[in-house]
């Protein structure tokens, strides 16, 4: 493989493993500590993303970074409020029932945010343009990249140190790791372990929504949006370790390199390599990459 193409295969692998990243964050961060696996998360990531494509067209053509930041701020503040309206009516209720009518209501819950996505904003595609200075491409000889790919690949980086520092830094984060850990005996040491749980689910939607608006240039708008990035964001958490924030972005990482590969050597079957690998991980190690550390 000439030089150019393998520099070309490695950005576009680091943007595959960042934007698959970004969506599972929160859907990780929630089911380490709620031990619940919320299928619609890729339902209130496309809602981030509308939220995020509405801010922008207020503003009209192109827009500056820090415009288009602002944007897919909106969209993780508006889908963190119906977080907590979701954990109030929803999740509650579902922490001590069995995985399979977790799936059934959260999977019910995405056909919701879908149609009320067909409701708001209707049936056609929309797209949006990079902000201003990542809207080109960087060309070093024979090698060309968007540059909203090194802008993803950034993003993508950010928010995984941002967690990390959240959770093993700061206090919120350890009370966050202590009651994953153990709920029960964390309750008898005085933890509020409701809030706790409250707040991240504030947090995992929150992360939802900026993936959204992060990556609202990164494909096209519509209903079916949901799903694009869902089932690589799935395989990602569990070959990562079911629960382990750190365990999905390096899973995301080692994915990315095999999808990445995948579409250079067989162009004609697009993710085969990344499911083989994702199968070939899970037979070696079922419990994951990070199997035994949860929001680490």
């Amino acid at each position: 493989m000439p030089l150019a193409e393998l520099a070309t295969a490695l950005v576009n692998s680091l943007t595959w493993a960042m934007s698959t990243f970004l969506v599972a964050a929160g859907l990780t961060l929630i089911f380490g500590i709620l031990h619940i696996l919320n299928f619609s998360h890729g339902g209130f990531f496309m809602i981030g993303a509308y939220v995020a494509f509405s801010a922008l067209r207020l503003l009209g053509g192109e827009v500056p970074l820090w415009a288009y930041l602002g944007a897919a701020a909106a969209g993780a503040v508006l889908v963190a409020a119906l977080g907590v309206l979701v954990d109030q009516f929803i999740l509650k209720r579902l922490r001590q029932v069995e995985d399979a009518y977790v799936l059934i209501a959260t999977y019910a819950l995405l056909l919701v945010c879908e149609g009320g996505t067909k409701l708001v904003w209707g049936l056609g595609y929309h797209s949006a343009s990079p902000p201003t200075g990542f809207d080109g491409a960087l060309v070093v000889g024979d090698f060309v990249v968007p540059q909203f790919s090194l802008f993803v690949i950034a993003a993508g980086v950010a928010v995984y140190a941002l967690i990390e520092w959240m959770l093993n830094g700061t206090g919120v984060g350890r009370l966050i790791k202590a009651v994953a850990m153990d709920a029960w005996t964390a309750r008898l040491l005085g933890v509020n372990v409701t809030l706790v749980f409250a707040l991240t689910v504030l947090i995992g939607f929150a992360l939802a929504g900026l993936a959204g608006g992060l990556l609202l240039a990164n494909q096209s708008l519509s209903p079916e949006l949901a799903g694009v990035f869902i089932i690589q964001a799935f395989g990602v958490i569990i070959v990562g370790g079911m629960g382990s924030v750190r365990g999905a972005f390096l899973a995301a990482l080692l994915l990315g390199l095999f999808e990445s590969i995948g579409s250079y050597l067989l162009p004609e079957l697009p993710g085969l390599l990344f499911f083989a690998a994702m199968v070939a991980i899970i037979l070696v190690r079922p419990q994951g990459l990070f199997g035994k550390e949860q929001l680490a």
